[in-house]
């Protein structure tokens, strides 16, 4: 039985390498998705498969990060109205420059007003969301009842939470939430927030392709380009290029959640965006592995929520979790979902084991429980990754479903890792 086990989980986390294989095939369908965790909430529209016979499901277990916003911090949209009136004053804008520079001064007071706030796309992918549980899985709100839903300190997160809860409510009214913004919950949500009273000190994990980052081919040249695309004489402008590069891509792949999607015209392209995917890639799977065992303490809420359920101590029918990729991109490594906790040493795998933009605007992780209807024992629990269906590195016989128990105790001993003195 061990081997059947063995093998079948061998299976699972081969058809997960194959899925993730076709990584650039996705990025050739759609290449906003080399925005990465820039990228806007893609709602997925494949079947899920069907609940095992005699089962339902009963209880939702979620983290969602925030949505759509204005760029998280106001020295983006200093830096770049420092530098472009200083080019425009200079005569030193090319015609593309020139254009994206005007449409920019048109917009400045608002985006520098919004600086981090959620926009109306984030609160729509929320209620979108939200709707989408609701109508995939509406046996466990049919009836109503008691909704838990805890969120980061930070306004965009706070605003993100009442779009979903709102929404759910819209959907049965007779559904009971609570929300809460606290320091009291923040280790279920940010335990990492300074403001959390309860200090947590893990070990830091750093991906072995580091090791090996010379079998890379790098091919950052699109700051480059984009600078020259931009100015005229780039070598006369203050400051340093690489960085001036850095914020006209950060500004382009953000314009779409803010509504301004084509206000730098062709100064940047989403294919050139795409055909360095691989190399951003990198930088972004080594951010979210290195903090992963800071991630524990949410995995331990998680954990310790749905035992509250299952032994009838609680009676909510879902735990909501609202934050930010710095937490949902780490924890997804701590649990391995579709294989991110791989690690492979050669930096051309990474896109095979992680895809920056899972970790996009609204993504989200939803563990599903099913129960028999018919008092059977195995609790079952599916996993979703953005809406589709993820794989975990537990052994199961039915995938996409995996036992409680097989769940919990695989979940429990990666929790246990001895803090730094």
């Amino acid at each position: 039985m061990k081997r059947l086990l063995l093998a079948l989980t061998f299976i699972i986390c081969q058809l997960s390498f194959s899925i993730a294989q076709s990584a650039l095939e996705q990025l050739k369908a759609d290449p906003r998705k080399a925005y990465g965790t820039d990228y806007p909430y893609s709602f997925n529209t494949r079947p899920l498969t069907k609940t095992p016979n005699g089962y339902e499901p009963f209880y939702i277990s979620h983290y969602g990060r925030h949505g759509s916003r204005y760029y998280w911090t106001e020295r983006l949209y200093i830096e770049l109205d420092s530098l472009l009136s200083y080019a425009h004053g200079k005569n030193n804008l090319t015609p593309a420059g020139e254009a994206f520079y005007e449409k920019f001064m048109a917009v400045k007071s608002e985006l520098m007003t919004g600086v981090s706030e959620l926009t109306q796309l984030g609160w729509e992918q929320h209620q979108g969301i939200a709707r989408t549980m609701y109508n995939t899985f509406p046996e466990v709100f049919r009836n109503g009842g008691n909704v838990y839903a805890i969120s980061s300190l930070t306004g965009r997160c706070v605003i993100s939470m009442a779009a979903f809860c709102q929404e759910l409510v819209q959907c049965n009214p007779k559904l009971e939430i609570r929300e809460q913004s606290s320091r009291f919950t923040l280790d279920g949500v940010v335990p990492t927030d300074r403001q959390n009273p309860v200090k947590h000190r893990f070990p830091k994990a750093r991906p072995r392709y580091e090791q090996h980052r010379d079998l890379f081919q790098d091919l950052d040249t699109l700051r480059k380009i984009a600078v020259a695309r931009t100015f005229i004489q780039p070598d006369s402008l203050p400051g340093n290029q690489h960085h001036i590069g850095s914020n006209l891509i950060n500004l382009y792949t953000s314009l779409p959640s803010i509504g301004y999607e084509g206000m730098m015209g062709n100064i940047i392209t989403d294919k050139e965006l795409a055909d360095e995917w691989e190399t951003s890639n990198l930088g972004s799977y080594s951010w979210v592995f290195f903090p992963q065992n800071d991630m524990i303490p949410i995995l331990q809420d998680i954990l310790k929520k749905a035992d509250a359920v299952l032994n009838g101590t609680s009676d909510h029918l879902a735990d909501l979790r609202f934050g930010h990729d710095t937490c949902l991109g780490p924890l997804t490594v701590l649990m391995g979902i579709n294989g991110a906790d791989r690690d492979p040493e050669d930096p051309n795998e990474v896109k095979n084991c992680y895809q920056s933009w899972e970790t996009c605007k609204a993504s989200n992780l939803q563990l599903i429980f099913y129960r028999g209807k018919k008092g059977a024992d195995d609790i079952l629990v599916k996993c979703l990754l953005n809406g589709e269906e993820a794989t975990l590195p537990v052994p199961t016989s039915s995938f996409p479903y995996y036992k409680w128990s097989d769940f919990r105790s695989f979940y429990t001993d990666k929790c246990n890792i001895s803090p730094v003195e």
